[in-house]
């Protein structure tokens, strides 16, 4: 089915489709009533040559044959806590600082672990107070002030009750790459070109 309109499944990591797609979806609807949208959030790699959904939004370089990437920027990750945090405890200023603090991390996952060490910091799991795989689950035990934690840049700066912490000298974040993938035969087919256009257009502004 070639047409403009019916249905486009889009898949996204959890954190992307809870806190960005949701305002993305409902203006894409305004516009083009005749589709219908089946959002999966989902942290797993879903195939797209399997049909298991049209457009995906990866945030790392989609590898498989036949799939059609575009990169439309990056994500700041930046280190955060609550102002009521900040405010019993202070913010840390060194390295060593960091160690005093509590921090919100993975349970199972090592990327954390893996990111903070590959930032500069000494990172071990003792250092995590609270453990939570679940990405969700995660920022709400920060945004809660359960400790330290680390967030995208943009939702942390749109979140009231959040700072940014400075990062001690000698340590750099990464970032999160944003691409957009398709299966080659989908990209010129009218809704899914409509909806993929609609997506590029309307994430940039989050991107740096």
């Amino acid at each position: 089915d070639g047409g403009a309109g019916g249905t486009v499944r889009i898949t996204a990591s959890r954190m992307v489709a809870f806190h960005l797609l949701p305002r993305i979806i409902t203006g894409m609807r305004a516009a083009y009533p005749d589709l219908q949208i089946e959002l999966v959030p989902s942290d797993t790699t879903e195939n797209l040559l399997f049909r298991e959904a049209d457009i995906a939004l990866r945030m790392y370089r989609p590898r498989q044959l036949d799939i059609i990437t575009r990169h439309l920027g990056d994500i700041p990750i930046c280190l955060c806590a609550t102002e009521n945090y900040v405010a019993r405890h202070g913010a840390p200023v060194s390295v060593a600082d960091m160690t005093r603090h509590a921090f919100v991390g993975y349970d199972r996952s090592d990327a954390i672990l893996d990111g903070m060490r590959a930032a500069g910091l000494p990172a071990t799991r003792a250092m995590f107070a609270v453990r939570c795989d679940d990405q969700p689950t995660y920022w709400e035990l920060v945004r809660a002030g359960a400790g330290l934690g680390f967030g995208q840049l943009p939702m942390v700066q749109a979140t009231p009750g959040m700072v940014v912490l400075p990062l001690p000298d000698g340590v750099a974040m990464p970032v999160l790459p944003v691409w957009l993938a398709t299966p080659a035969e989908l990209r010129r087919v009218p809704r899914v070109a409509r909806v993929w256009d609609r997506l590029a257009e309307a994430l940039v502004p989050h991107l740096s």
